[in-house]
């Protein structure tokens, strides 16, 4: 039995702010795995307008500035979580941080998410866990998603898990085995189109809820190779900024048909998801039940449409649960922490079954901050 207390960062491409959940861990047995755990504190920490766009451009960078920036947002995520932990009175014994993913090209073997770990250690003096997809990659793995590693150690009893950030993705728990994949974008798309009218969000969808829905927009979007592909398979921002956004920015329709349009096709790729599992893998119950998490799950125009979505294909035995708001907001943070404690335990971190690795692997680089 071995107990950890972790601070879990978590920066995602909706670029909402840094996440930071603190948990305690407790290792309880291994053959097999038993992990009991609890929130000890979190906060959602906004970004500045200067970082969101320093984020949003990194991916033109010249080979200098963009190695610049990986050192001064290790720096600033350190200053960030140095202040967070003093304000609540916390030494955890490690840091993990999954730091914010600027290049994803797993077909071509590398990825890439910045926030200099030795930065993060240097500032807070508490050893640091980063590069949680890297070994994965290097096997031939899409080093995503990551989050069935949650579901499976963590939230147990759930058939599906949804997490709707800037990009939407499902995991499938089949008689112990997990099988996960990004489905399309999500939130990055749908807070953009609000920010073009100075508002962070769609507040629970209630403008795309009055817009109507285009459907050669909605075709538009839909027709790319990548929603052919069958699982494993991942996406990243750059995918979501080439492939989606232009579609939807320069379209001449209203900015709430857009909406109503984005969501459509969130929610649409969802339930198309979750069918392919089921067919896939023989899937078949009479009952399942899906956990949402991430931003979208307050998006309640959009959960109406996903379970609209699943019931026009044919899957109408299936329960949505929507968990407590620590949950949906910190459950990625939180995985960073359970990443963490694998590898210091030298466990597997990536499952195979889910990111079409040569084999099951252990994640992460150790930057001492002591």
């Amino acid at each position: 039995m071995k107990k950890y207390r972790i601070a879990g960062l978590m920066s995602g491409s909706s670029l909402d702010g840094l996440d930071i959940a603190v948990a305690d861990f407790e290792l309880k047995d291994i053959q097999p795995i038993k992990i009991e755990w609890k929130f000890i504190a979190a906060e959602t920490i906004p970004l500045s307008d200067e970082w969101q766009q320093k984020l949003r451009t990194a991916s033109t960078f010249n080979a200098l500035d963009f190695c610049k920036l990986n050192a001064q947002l290790g720096h600033y995520f350190g200053s960030l979580v140095k202040n967070f932990l003093t304000t609540n009175n916390l030494n955890p014994d490690y840091i993990a941080s999954h730091g914010h993913t600027i290049f994803h090209y797993p077909n071509e073997h590398f990825t890439v998410q910045i926030g200099d770990g030795a930065a993060i250690a240097a500032n807070t003096g508490i050893d640091v866990i980063t590069e949680f997809r890297t070994t994965d990659v290097a096997l031939g793995g899409q080093g995503a998603p990551l989050a069935p590693l949650a579901d499976k150690y963590l939230f147990d009893g759930y058939d599906f898990y949804v997490n709707i950030g800037g990009i939407a993705n499902i995991s499938c728990n089949v008689d112990g085995q997990f099988y996960a994949f990004d489905t399309g974008a999500a939130n990055q798309v749908l807070n953009a189109l609000a920010q073009t009218i100075g508002k962070e969000y769609d507040e629970n969808g209630k403008m795309a809820a009055s817009g109507t829905i285009h459907y050669q927009l909605l075709d538009a979007i839909n027709d790319n190779t990548y929603y052919k592909k069958t699982y494993p398979k991942s996406l990243d921002n750059t995918w979501v900024q080439q492939n989606v956004l232009p579609h939807i920015l320069n379209s001449s329709i209203s900015l709430n048909d857009k909406l109503a349009t984005a969501t459509e096709h969130t929610a649409q790729k969802l339930a198309e998801g979750i069918k392919a599992i089921i067919e896939k893998e023989n899937f078949v119950k009479k009952h399942y039940k899906m956990l949402i998490t991430g931003g979208g799950a307050f998006n309640d125009f959009l959960i109406k449409r996903i379970n609209a979505q699943l019931k026009l294909i044919g899957i109408e035995n299936l329960e949505t649960i929507i968990p407590s708001k620590n949950i949906i907001n910190f459950k990625e943070a939180l995985l960073m922490g359970l990443l963490g404690l694998l590898r210091i335990e030298k466990i597997p971190n990536s499952i195979a079954t889910s990111t079409g690795a040569k084999k099951d692997n252990i994640n992460g680089c150790i930057y001492l901050g002591n």
